[in-house]
């Protein structure tokens, strides 16, 4: 069940939509994300599910599995939040995928899509990410499977999000 330990780093649109491939589906507790505004960072830590291992494998369960991620995001001018209640800070959130909008090149709004329909919105100077594995991966017990539903589709520039600054 061992492999390398992954760690990618996005600086444009192409590299960000790797990095989004390999957190579809992953898991993580509100209290597990954090906007530091001081320091324009915003990190989580959340548990990704392998797609890499699970399409490559025989699809016998053992080829499913999760492992720990940090998850940071630099230059980061502000953070704004839609169906997402801080006050619930053990409440379990679903990463569908991650988008960036262009506003000014190369300045723009990175999304963090999360089923149901919640979403963390950060207005960026400019592309600057890293993801990397922080522990061994050990079994999951389930392929994640969903339903997309019509809020989940809507584009991020649609949707009003509320600010926490």
């Amino acid at each position: 069940m061992r492999s390398e330990p992954l760690k990618l780093v996005a600086l444009d649109q192409d590299d960000l939509k790797i990095l989004s491939a390999h957190l579809q589906d992953a898991v993580l507790r509100l209290a597990d994300m954090v906007y530091m505004p001081a320091e324009r960072h915003f990190a989580a830590v959340v548990n990704r599910f392998d797609w890499l291992a699970a399409e490559n494998g025989d699809g016998k369960h053992s080829d499913l599995r999760r492992c720990r991620c940090a998850l940071r995001f630099d230059r980061v001018k502000r953070a704004q939040v839609q169906k997402i209640r801080p006050s619930e800070p053990f409440a379990v959130a679903e990463l569908l995928a991650i988008t960036f909008e262009e506003l000014e090149a190369p300045a723009g709004y990175i999304t963090l899509h999360f089923a149901g329909g919640g979403g963390v919105r950060l207005e960026v100077e400019c592309i600057e990410a890293e993801l990397h594995d922080v522990g061994h991966a050990w079994r999951a017990s389930t392929r994640p499977e969903h339903k997309v539903t019509e809020c989940e589709t809507v584009p991020p520039s649609a949707k009003v999000l509320q600010n926490t600054k």
